[in-house]
């Protein structure tokens, strides 16, 4: 793969003034996707989007693109309100859906029956809806009722933030013929359409997760790779990338987000770097792993070989613009 498309945003501008605690939801002011060279580390701004005003909270959103998937030439993505399809390789824009019930979404991707399904993330729910919008199915990430602290009469795209989520949903896959997504407070992933059925992730909170083969692959925010069979559900492998990327006085960026293999032991994974800003919910653990004089890297991806342990190659995204990474897609 000598080029990928990388989904993330453009950090806002800082202001001179304190942060306030409406900053937190408005950190960014552009989505980018970005088309990057592998073998040259360049890169061009493929789209550069934010939301309409009827699908958005306030003047100053957040806009940054969470993830997707990629089928053939189109490629499918999310706003935290918004599920947008592109024809690749123009990123012609071939179908848009936002709905009411609509907040945090992080990750989107088709069926087998050619619908889709959402990690609605700020409704803690899972959601199924066709290419037009129509709902087809919800399910509650944590098995209760999907409307029980939520109302239907509701515009949730004009609501900033559901915080404190009970489960956090971030990313919905299918497995033979169930719906699972991955659950960051629970540690695990769970199965929607068959309860009771969970994969257990050592303790670790997951963002991605990405059937490839017999197994699942999941990101952990805190810069693992695990590696979970599919018929047993059970953890095989975990590799901890700071173990292998960390060297002289730097350490990986706390998010880890963003999967691609490409092949049975090569994985590009991208890396978020944990800013000074009032984050305070999931980020707090930073500060005590952190050592005094710590130089953070910026955010980036990364190619590492998991035979035998290397970061084989690092990109730099931040000069072209992008500051958090959700997605990494062949380009």
């Amino acid at each position: 793969m000598s080029k990928l498309y990388v989904l993330g945003g453009r950090q806002r501008r800082a202001g001179i003034k304190e942060p306030t605690a409406a900053d937190e939801w408005c950190l960014y002011d552009a989505a980018l996707i970005l088309e990057v060279d592998t073998l040259s580390g360049a890169a061009r701004v493929c789209v550069q989007y934010q939301s309409p005003e009827e699908a958005r909270a306030g003047q100053r959103p957040s806009a940054h693109f969470h993830s997707g998937a990629r089928t053939g030439d189109i490629l499918y993505t999310c706003t935290t309100t918004e599920v947008l399809t592109y024809r690749l390789p123009h990123f012609e824009r071939i179908g848009y859906v936002s709905l009411p019930i609509f907040n945090d979404l992080h990750h989107v991707t088709p069926t087998r029956d050619g619908n889709l399904l959402l990690a609605n993330t700020g409704l803690d729910m899972v959601v199924k809806i066709s290419p037009s919008g129509a709902v087809i199915a919800e399910w509650s990430a944590i098995g209760e009722e999907p409307w029980a602290r939520f109302s239907r009469s509701t515009d949730y795209r004009k609501v900033a933030t559901t915080k404190p989520h009970l489960s956090h949903p971030n990313f919905v896959f299918e497995l033979d013929d169930d719906v699972w997504v991955t659950r960051f407070h629970q540690r695990d992933a769970a199965c929607m359409t068959n309860p009771g059925k969970s994969m257990p992730l050592a303790s670790e909170n997951p963002h991605d997760g990405l059937v490839n083969g017999d197994h699942v692959l999941f990101t952990a925010v805190n810069g693992k790779v695990i590696t979970v069979n599919r018929k047993t559900l059970r953890v095989e492998k975990s590799f901890d990338l700071r173990e292998i990327q960390d060297r002289n006085g730097e350490v990986l960026p706390a998010w880890c987000r963003g999967l691609l293999p490409v092949d049975q032991d090569r994985i590009w994974v991208g890396f978020t770097r944990i800013r000074q800003t009032i984050f305070k919910e999931n980020v707090r653990w930073v500060k005590s792993s952190l050592r005094e004089g710590t130089l953070v890297k910026p955010t980036h991806i990364a190619l590492f070989d998991m035979a035998t342990k290397e970061c084989l190659k690092e990109i730099d995204l931040e000069p072209f613009g992008m500051h958090t990474v959700f997605g990494i897609f062949p380009a």
